[in-house]
């Protein structure tokens, strides 16, 4: 079996894939024209979010049996496409779910303290102490749209910290701890913090929109480690001008490519010149805890498939 790796993994999930006599030939930063033109050479493919596999991927890859995801979604890939055409897709859904809820939750308070835009201050050389007076989160709402593997770690974190939590999925978990299952209204109506949890799908792109912006508290919270697209990047921009939302940690985008102004949320400022909108370049899964784990799900996925099928 030959496994092409298209983006980095850890060094010991190359090491147990050749040690169980699978062929790697890992190529990190290989290009999307480089993929398609040698996808036909591979019956093993492991991407993270940077690579994409489409249809055409797929198509030209005539031996490829499984690939692997490394991580939870699998909006990068064209599932229904390969399923169709006998190809397996697999993911790490829980490996990196406890690094992404660190994340938010760290977010969170972030926000609250306003920590990022004091160390801008103390980096300019000011002692902007009386400005940047915070909230506690003890007391306060959050509101879980989404309550998988990560949704749930982050309610029980948050509870811990003494926030009521409440959250709305389509489907009712079976041991919600601390948490409340409420309508999405009522996640909108009484949340002081919003954390979003949901794949990118039809059914959620957008679903935070000027709509249901509207229908939020004033001065309400947003966190976004989930995924981009399932907030209007627009309406999220006019909400924070206007003040409706206090502010928002994003650690997913719209267009995840790094150019003059995008996203142009980075541009909004406050009344005394601080961001309003904190953030990352998707981090959420990039802990060393997580990507070990991530990298010990995908190779154990491969070795069992490679000993099942070959």
């Amino acid at each position: 079996m030959k496994v092409l790796v298209c983006d980095p993994v850890a060094p010991q999930t190359i090491q147990a894939l050749q040690e169980a006599g699978i062929e790697v030939d890992n190529r990190p930063d290989i290009t999307a024209e480089e993929l398609l033109r040698d996808a036909a050479n591979y019956h093993g493919m492991v991407v993270r979010s940077r690579t994409k596999v489409p249809a055409e991927v797929i198509d030209a890859a005539t031996n490829l049996k499984i690939v692997v995801r490394g991580g939870v979604g699998l909006d990068n890939i064209d599932v229904k496409h390969a399923t169709s055409k006998g190809v397996a897709v697999r993911n790490t859904p829980k490996a990196s779910s406890n690094s992404v809820a660190e994340l938010a939750l760290g977010y969170m308070l972030a926000l609250a303290r306003h920590i990022p835009q004091a160390t801008m201050s103390m980096t300019a050389g000011e002692w902007q102490k009386k400005t940047l007076k915070g909230t506690e989160v003890a007391g306060k709402t959050l509101g879980l749209i989404g309550f998988g593997n990560i949704g749930s770690l982050l309610g029980r974190k948050a509870a811990a910290l003494g926030m009521e939590v409440i959250f709305y999925d389509v489907i009712t978990p079976p041991d919600p701890g601390p948490a409340q299952q409420v309508s999405l209204d009522e996640v909108l109506n009484r949340s002081d913090y919003i954390s979003l949890h949901v794949p990118l799908l039809p059914a959620t792109k957008n679903m935070l929109n000027a709509e249901t912006i509207a229908k939020m508290k004033d001065g309400v919270y947003i966190v976004n480690c989930a995924r981009g697209g399932v907030i209007d990047e627009d309406a999220l921009c006019e909400a924070l001008v206007s003040g409706k939302v206090a502010g928002a940690a994003l650690d997913v985008y719209l267009d995840e490519k790094v150019t003059p102004g995008n996203p142009k949320l980075y541009e909004l400022k406050d009344e005394n010149g601080f961001n309003l909108v904190i953030g990352s370049p998707h981090i959420g899964a990039a802990t060393v805890e997580g990507q070990a784990r991530v990298g010990t799900e995908v190779a154990d996925i491969l070795i069992e498939f490679y000993k099942e099928n070959f």
